[in-house]
C-alpha cells in the first residue's frame, strides 16, 4: 500500500528545514507569512506553524515561494 507521508509520519519533508532557515534569519512565523504574502502567496501564520510541525502538505508553488523568501536553494528545503 502506498503512503504519502514521510517515514516519521510527517505530511512534508520541508517543514523542519523551513523552521531552521526561518530561525537563522530571525523571522517569526508571522513575519515569514507576511513576506510570502508580499510576493503573492496567500498563507497565514497558522499555515506556517502546521507546515513546520509536519501537519500540512506543501505544494510546489509554496516551495518555490519559500525558497525565494528564505533565500535558499529549492532542494535545500527537501534535504532530510
Amino acid at each position: 500500500m502506498f503512503h504519502n507521508r514521510a517515514n516519521d509520519g510527517r505530511n512534508n519533508l520541508c517543514g523542519k528545514n523551513v523552521a531552521k532557515f526561518r530561525k537563522e534569519l530571525k523571522l517569526s512565523q508571522r513575519q515569514l507569512a507576511d513576506q510570502l504574502q508580499l510576493i503573492g502567496l496567500d498563507i497565514d501564520k497558522n499555515a506556517i506553524q502546521r507546515m513546520e510541525a509536519g501537519k500540512r502538505f506543501v505544494t510546489d508553488i509554496e516551495l518555490v515561494a519559500l525558497s525565494k523568501v528564505l533565500n535558499v536553494a529549492l532542494l535545500s528545503l527537501l534535504e532530510t
